[in-house]
């Protein structure tokens, strides 16, 4: 009962701000978004004091990922998202012949423990004028309750159409009353994703982002010198940062050419960069469970690495990062935790040929070394599925209008009405 009278009052105040010029909420976000990327903000500055103890982040870990990912997230960025997704900012108003609304309110259910996805999930409702429920994430109740209270810092009126509620996953009552939305965003695995869309309705809006990872991929002109020491020391950032808990995080790095001596260079060198990453960026918690798989995953490719299989293993003094040499392409688990796998391929048909059954899953993929080339893989990768290609050491800093999972930000939270008379 409680959730459903907090739905009705986002509702009413929803109702007050769809009378308010669209023009007059995208100035308030992007002035919102603006102070968000200020380090000395309140809410940078409480984001980066609290969300360590919360999930389990080193604290230089937290000011790193912040500082690199919302660098580029302006209020000019957020113009042109929608510039670019709508054409004009007036069309939320109900010009032209085509005009956009938002639904009357919007559901988002969010995971994970990264707070530049969270903040985007929750500021994109809102530039379409409709009012926010959100669950936070198990492993980040901190990032949602202060982006509802920077909201409301900026304009009072905006603040009020954003709230923020929790409860017990098993809690099936509360989570039936938050899907009573008109539109519903759900974030997490596959299997709790599928569970949040068999309650939806027919009539109801659901977007969902489902299970999603990354890898990257060296050609032979990444794999060697000082081309191979950049390639590493980037790939090393997008690793540590958020201990490669995020779908932005690459878990393997393909090595692709016929020189069967590159694989052990790229590995050692990625296994220096993490080790020089360790001591910028320290890996913060583990809990038990998690750290049983790395050290059942670092122990297996010791066994094979033993019995002289072709592998090779390197891990810091504490296990707080290991890189895997791996033989072949096969598919092994990825426990993440800073644990990656160096797996060889012959060529870029070998490279897309070993993605292709994952790459309904597949969110970014890091490039380096491939010349000529690099367009041909850029365009096979695109049809696997991959949504960002990008530079090594740029993975965990995606441009505000990045089309996570191939789609827009703003249009699947839209509706679109054409008037033909």
């Amino acid at each position: 009962d409680h959730l459903c009278r907090r739905l009705e009052a986002l509702r009413e105040a929803g109702a007050a701000l769809r009378g308010r010029p669209a023009r007059e909420t995208l100035a308030a976000l992007e002035r919102t978004l603006e102070s968000w990327r200020d380090p000395a903000s309140r809410w940078r500055r409480e984001l980066e004091a609290q969300l360590p103890d919360a999930a389990g982040y080193s604290a230089a870990t937290v000011r790193e990922g912040l500082a690199r990912g919302l660098k580029d997230w302006t209020g000019a960025a957020l113009r042109e998202l929608v510039q670019r997704e709508f054409g004009d900012v007036e069309r939320l108003d109900a010009a032209g012949s085509a005009p956009v609304s938002g639904f009357e309110t919007t559901a988002v259910l969010l995971a994970g423990s990264i707070p530049m996805p969270t903040l985007l999930a929750l500021l994109a409702p809102l530039v379409l004028r409709s009012p926010v429920l959100a669950k936070p994430a198990l492993r980040d109740p901190v990032t949602a309750p202060l982006f509802a209270r920077s909201v409301a810092a900026v304009d009072p009126g905006l603040g009020r159409c954003i709230d923020v509620v929790d409860f017990r996953r098993d809690d099936t009552e509360c989570l039936q009353a938050l899907l009573q939305a008109e539109c519903v965003v759900a974030t997490g695995s596959d299997e709790a994703v599928a569970g949040v869309a068999a309650r939806v309705r027919p009539s109801q809006r659901f977007v969902a982002h489902g299970h999603r990872f990354s890898v990257a991929a060296l050609g032979e002109g990444a794999q060697c010198g000082q081309s191979l020491e950049r390639a590493a020391r980037g790939l090393a950032i997008d690793v540590a940062l958020w201990d490669q808990l995020g779908c932005l995080s690459p878990v393997a790095v393909y090595v692709v050419g016929d020189d069967a001596a590159a694989p052990d260079r790229v590995a050692r060198a990625l296994a220096g960069a993490l080790q020089n990453a360790e001591s910028r960026w320290p890996r913060g918690a583990v809990d038990a469970r998690a750290a049983a798989v790395v050290a059942h995953e670092r122990t297996a490719a010791e066994m094979r690495q033993a019995t002289g299989r072709g592998v090779g293993v390197h891990a810091g003094a504490a296990g707080e990062w290991t890189v895997v040499r791996e033989a072949d392409a096969q598919p092994r688990p990825a426990p993440l935790h800073r644990f990656v796998r160096v797996l060889p391929v012959a060529d870029i048909p070998a490279l897309v040929a070993a993605l292709a059954p994952v790459g309904p899953h597949l969110s970014a993929v890091a490039l380096d070394g491939f010349g000529h080339e690099t367009s041909v893989l850029c365009r096979a990768l695109t049809g696997l599925g991959a949504s960002r290609l990008c530079a090594c050491g740029a993975m965990q800093c995606p441009p505000l209008g990045w089309h996570r999972d191939g789609r827009g930000v703003l249009t699947p939270l839209a509706r679109f009405t054409d008037w033909e008379l």
